[in-house]
């Protein structure tokens, strides 16, 4: 559905960026496409002028970016595109917006630093769960490097500084690497120093930091590949370390000393490591060590999401209003993050269509609102959270393959309630997660049970309609010949029909459990009774052959 898709547009100083993305409620959403052009505005940063060669390179990237938007049909009113530094504080940035407009049609919204510093907060939330701490997000650009202190995405303080990567690397700072290397930290120092923002940050205090940009993502993963410790070219020794997504004090001091040094070697090495960014990344990197010195920085959390995403989640909060949760972007990877920690992608493909099952088949419920008239005993009202609930179970009900087939679902409940995994969940919320894939299959639940005595009734009810819809979703997928985009689930006089349209291949993935036909019909058989007995109403599953060729 377009109406659920979004885009935003970045227009950096080292580079235009295009996300365009699919949103659900209560908050999530799922990047369709990320597209990233080498347009560099900060080339024509010393003359303050955006000059004609960049504005034609500038107008042709979006005019692509534009073409995209259109073949994804998504909404012009869902479709933003914003500037930052460059565009900011270009002379003649009136009349480069006037001819963005006249040629693509896109209203550039050029960011003030303090708007700037507030979206990619908003687009390290979507991404880390922190939403419920004082932290201290920033963002090293091209142009400018962002500063902002939120809580529960609610900013406290917000600062800009014109330090960027690209505009220091420009300056004349001597002709020696040493001497450049030194010249380039005492004057961040002393811009830093001036510019109150060691007191402001002091005085409204942090208890997390995060990064939430380029220069910083490629300092972490410098960090991780053992850059420092040369051990980059070996990433062998690496392909099986989990990153943690940060990096402490002492390790970025150990990349910066060796970006500041080592002569053309490390030049060589550098440029094999770092590629585009290599130009820029030593002023990058003594930018940020300084920001770490100045305001007392330990440890940074690195954040996989930044400004076009805060954009995003910026949109979504508009447009959806009272229903939009900031957090919930957050608290989903965190399940997403689980689920790869233990799937290959085999068995997390297997999951993530069994989720789509569920999905269909919750949509279809909820979209009987007149249930009790039909006479359908459904007594407890389904929302967004619940839909999220059952998707996350969907995504890790097969976890516990991971340690054998024997009582998985068993071990994919006692990972979810044992590992402090899925972040932004209540305990109750983790509970009902875990429930629900430890019921995917054999055993029903006993509502009357000591493990649920602190649930309440609706609580208890709820368990008991997603489970009857997981349960029939897993059974569903293992006929193993289902297109699952094209679904129908309906509600009649005679009771619920769900249409499900053959593949036109079948879907063997290797490991998945799938089942013969007779089987297949036992199990179905089986469910169906369960979901009668939760609705009250009977179930008729139909599978219809694929249109043929001539069709």
């Amino acid at each position: 559905m377009a109406n659920n898709l979004f885009a935003a547009i970045d227009m950096g100083t080292n580079a235009f960026k295009l996300l365009i993305v699919q949103a659900h409620l209560p908050g999530k959403f799922i990047p369709l496409l990320t597209v990233k052009d080498p347009v560099v505005l900060g080339h024509d940063s010393p003359s303050s002028t955006i000059s004609a060669h960049s504005q034609n390179l500038s107008i042709n990237s979006l005019q692509n970016f534009n073409k995209l938007i259109q073949t994804h049909n998504v909404p012009p009113l869902h479709t933003r595109c914003v500037a930052t530094s460059a565009v900011r504080e270009a002379r003649n940035k009136a009349e480069f917006i006037d001819s963005v407009s006249e040629t693509t049609g896109f209203r550039v919204e050029v960011l003030s630093g303090e708007e700037e510093a507030r979206f990619s907060y908003l687009g390290a939330l979507q991404f880390l769960p922190v939403f419920d701490h004082l932290v201290l997000n920033v963002d090293i650009g091209g142009g400018s490097t962002e500063f902002a202190i939120g809580l529960r995405g609610k900013v406290e303080f917000c600062s800009s500084l014109k330090l960027g990567h690209v505009t220091l690397t420009q300056l004349n700072f001597g002709d020696e690497e040493a001497e450049r290397a030194s010249n380039t930290r005492e004057y961040v120092r002393n811009v830093i120093k001036e510019s109150g923002l060691i007191e402001k940050v002091k005085n409204f205090g942090f208890e997390i930091a995060l990064g939430s940009s380029g220069t910083i993502r490629a300092i972490e993963k410098a960090v991780s590949k053992g850059y420092a410790l040369d051990f980059a070219e070996n990433e062998a020794l690496f392909s099986e370390c989990r990153r943690d997504r940060s990096f402490s004090r002492d390790e970025l001091k150990n990349v910066v000393e060796r970006l500041c040094n080592g002569g053309e070697g490390q030049k060589v090495k550098r440029d094999g490591f770092f590629k585009r960014r290599s130009e820029s990344i030593v002023a990058g990197g003594i930018l940020l060590d300084e920001i770490f010195d100045l305001l007392g920085i330990k440890e940074m959390l690195v954040s996989g999401y930044g400004l076009r995403e805060g954009v995003i989640a910026d949109s979504l909060a508009k447009v959806f209003d009272v229903g939009y949760d900031l957090n919930a972007n957050a608290r989903f990877r965190s399940v997403l993050q689980l689920a790869a920690r233990f799937n290959g992608k085999k068995k997390t493909t297997s999951a993530a269509e069994i989720a789509s099952i569920a999905t269909e088949i919750f949509k279809g419920l909820n979209k009987c609102k007149e249930l009790d008239n039909n006479g359908v005993n459904l007594t407890v009202h389904l929302n967004e959270k619940d839909l999220e609930y059952l998707e996350a179970a969907c995504l890790l009900h097969n976890i516990g393959l991971s340690t054998g087939k024997t009582g998985y679902h068993k071990k994919s409940y006692h990972i979810i309630m044992n590992g402090n995994h899925l972040h932004g969940y209540s305990a109750e919320e983790v509970k009902l997660i875990a429930l629900l894939t430890r019921h995917h299959r054999k055993k029903l639940p006993k509502f009357d049970d000591d493990s649920l005595k602190e649930f309440g009734e609706e609580a208890k009810q709820k368990l008991k309609v997603l489970c009857a819809i997981i349960r029939l979703s897993v059974v569903l997928h293992w006929n193993g010949c289902m297109n699952y985009r094209e679904m129908d689930f309906s509600h009649s006089r005679e009771g619920f029909m769900l249409i499900i349209r053959e593949a036109r291949v079948q879907n063997q993935l290797p490991g998945v459990e799938q089942c013969t036909a007779d089987r297949f019909a036992v199990e179905l058989r089986h469910e169906s009774e369960y979901f009668k007995k939760v609705f009250k109403q009977e179930l008729f599953v139909k599978l219809e052959a694929p249109p043929s060729c001539s069709d």
